[in-house]
């Protein structure tokens, strides 16, 4: 039997002349392992990092994932501890936190939101000195959303600078 028009035995069935081809599949083959493989590792994120800072008048500590995928809903969570008086604690978030990101939600309601320089700053009620104040923040990273910016994080008590940390955050595709 001969093959059919154009086609030829030594090409087509015998593979003539394209035996690199097999390892080429065979590379894109482990590329798509290697990739399920680094996502079942973590390496593109969604597990939360603790971050924290502390002052003589404050603690802070963060947990929220210093990478994240396009599309997924993630969670921050501050602890603020009063070590004295806190009048008027502000969290001041720099515009990481927000850009390409769709806010879902703060729990529990700061007293106001306003912006400075760019930056969110959100004002809760007073704090006296050893009350503790846990704030969960809600986001969705946009599917455009790819690289890496800052998720800086400052306290202020009123106008007066209490402590800073200050994160990264890498976003992939």
């Amino acid at each position: 039997m001969s093959a059919p028009a154009g086609l030829t035995l030594e090409r087509h069935r015998d593979l003539e002349g394209r035996s690199r081809q097999v390892w080429y599949r065979r590379a894109l083959l482990l590329v798509l392992v290697a990739i399920a493989a680094l996502a079942l590792a973590n390496f593109f994120g969604q597990k939360p990092t603790t971050s924290r800072a502390e002052s003589a008048a404050a603690s802070l500590e963060l947990q929220a994932p210093t990478r994240v995928r396009g599309g997924v809903l993630f969670q921050g969570r501050f602890t603020l501890v009063a070590r004295q008086d806190l009048k008027t604690p502000k969290l001041i978030l720099s515009p990481g936190w927000f850009e390409q990101m769709t806010v879902n939600g703060f729990e529990p309601q700061p007293s106001t939101e306003t912006t400075r320089n760019g930056d969110v700053v959100i004002t809760f009620d007073s704090l006296q000195a050893g009350q503790k104040l846990v704030f969960w923040t809600y986001f969705q990273v946009n599917p455009t959303n790819i690289g890496r910016r800052s998720q800086d994080v400052a306290l202020d008590d009123g106008n007066t600078p209490l402590l800073r940390l200050d994160r990264k955050v890498t976003i992939f595709p």
